[in-house]
């Protein structure tokens, strides 16, 4: 049985494992809380690969975050990924396991991009039904995440809409990234608390976090930078309405030459959501 998203462990604060920062992220282990990790990094590729992720498994508590479920497109489901998926979370007892909310392939075409969907409603719906056949298949909570979209595809729904209605039909989780919830609403002069509202934010488990740049009069989701304080701010009022697990601060790009900035940032996010005054996360030897 699928464990239900209320009785998820607290995760805590986290920041994605990146190999630019593994021996920062290893000497400054008892700063962070856990690690998502890049399911694609660990699936596919040699025993070796494999092989690592259970080695930092005894460090920290580990997410597998995918690119390619591409849960989005119109074929089936990927049987043989997913299963791919299923053994990576259970090797190193992942608590749940995400991917975006997109299409990454289509027609046997590898896009390379995650992509958004058409928003119609037998799209979400056929969204919902797939999403659950994948968290039935990999026996633990799957989490869809919200992407940004620079080219907005037509439809008869609004983005919450639809996110909305793949929930309604499915009993997964939500990954919510509040950088790209800002990103898209600033790019299109919406506010992001009016879409916030219209969210199933009794579905959210996790939220993203990370910084961009400017472009053209565009925001860009370049993991670049400092998380905005209008991220931090939204965060905090996410922090207050869900039942949140965890937060993960991406960065991909421009690493900071002192770690301490991103640690300093892991506490920042902490103070956002108010767990320095709550019970403490679940650590690593509590999940074995």
């Amino acid at each position: 049985m699928v464990t239900a998203l209320r009785d998820l462990p607290r995760l805590g604060i986290g920041l994605g494992y990146r190999e630019q920062l593994a021996d920062s992220i290893v000497e400054h282990a008892d700063e962070i809380d856990w690690l998502e990790i890049i399911t694609e990094h660990y699936i596919r590729y040699s025993s070796a690969e494999f092989a690592s992720a259970i080695a930092l498994r005894e460090l920290f508590p580990l997410i597998p975050h995918g690119l390619e479920m591409s849960i989005g497109s119109q074929g089936p489901v990927d049987e043989a990924y997913v299963d791919e998926v299923a053994t990576l979370a259970g090797a190193i007892t992942a608590p749940w396991v995400s991917d975006h909310l997109c299409f990454t392939r289509e027609g046997g075409v590898e896009l390379g991009t995650l992509t958004p969907v058409v928003r119609t409603r037998d799209n979400a719906v056929r969204i919902g039904g797939k999403a659950q056949q994948v968290q039935d298949r990999v026996g633990r909570p799957f989490l869809m995440e919200n992407i940004t979209y620079y080219i907005d595809m037509p439809g008869e729904l609004s983005e919450a809409e639809f996110i909305q209605v793949v929930f309604d039909n499915c009993d997964c989780g939500l990954l919510l990234d509040v950088t790209n919830l800002v990103i898209n609403c600033r790019n299109r002069g919406v506010d992001p608390r009016a879409v916030l509202d219209r969210l199933p934010l009794d579905r959210v488990v996790q939220v993203h976090v990370a910084g961009g740049h400017t472009q053209d009069g565009w925001l860009l989701d370049s993991h670049s930078a400092p998380v905005p304080d209008e991220v931090w701010s939204l965060l905090t009022e996410v922090g207050h309405r869900t039942d949140l697990k965890g937060v993960l601060l991406e960065r991909d790009d421009r690493f900071p030459d002192d770690f301490g900035e991103l640690l300093a940032e892991l506490d920042r996010a902490r103070t956002a959501v108010d767990w320095a005054q709550t019970a403490a996360p679940t650590r690593v030897r509590e999940l074995h």
